[in-house]
């Protein structure tokens, strides 16, 4: 249940990062308040995930995977260019936390 928690976590957290960016562009008070809001359950469910995760496995995983997906994301919305080099070492960054999770002790 704990990496249930700590997936939604890693979502939350690639949502957040992408809401300021939005809110940077966006200008509005209710943009604004997205990233406020999103901080608030990101944290949440991170610290709810390391009851059952210890905490460097937890944030290695949320911030590896956050940062591929934050990438990832601005492609996609924001049409944010990778070239290959920066593809191979996020590739890298997956690798790096598929092994953290298979080996993990919680």
């Amino acid at each position: 249940m704990h990496w249930l928690i700590l997936g939604i976590a890693v979502f939350t957290e690639i949502c957040w990062a992408l809401s300021l960016k939005w809110a940077a562009t966006a200008a509005t008070w209710q943009a604004s308040a997205v990233p406020i809001i999103l901080s608030f359950v990101n944290m949440g469910l991170l610290a709810l995930a390391m009851r059952g995760i210890p905490a460097g496995t937890a944030y290695a995983v949320w911030t590896g995977l956050g940062a591929v997906g934050v990438i990832i994301g601005g492609m996609i919305f924001f049409g944010d260019k990778v070239s290959g080099v920066q593809a191979a070492f996020m590739a890298l960054i997956v690798i790096g936390v598929v092994g953290t999770k298979l080996f993990a002790q919680g």
